[in-house]
């Protein structure tokens, strides 16, 4: 059985920050992500903003690589 992402524990985890929209506004939109620490298949996503604040994703790399290449597709994006 998969380990539950959820019951790892984030510290230490390196964030990387996507900003888009509102940039440097009280309500800045950014997201951040990160591998999560000790877990070989697994990322957190965190929403920055205040009304989001404490709440994350989690996703194993098959489902982080589903939920970007549909985004993609969904956008008529190219990934090179």
């Amino acid at each position: 059985m998969a380990q539950n992402l959820y019951t790892a524990p984030i510290e230490g985890a390196v964030f990387q920050n996507f900003c888009g929209g509102n940039l440097g506004g009280e309500h800045e939109s950014c997201i951040n992500l990160a591998a999560i620490p000790g877990v070989a298949d697994g990322f957190v996503l965190q929403d920055t903003k205040p009304e989001g604040a404490g709440y994350e994703l989690r996703a194993t790399t098959a489902e982080m690589d589903d939920l970007v290449l549909g985004y993609a597709r969904m956008r008529g994006l190219s990934l090179s």
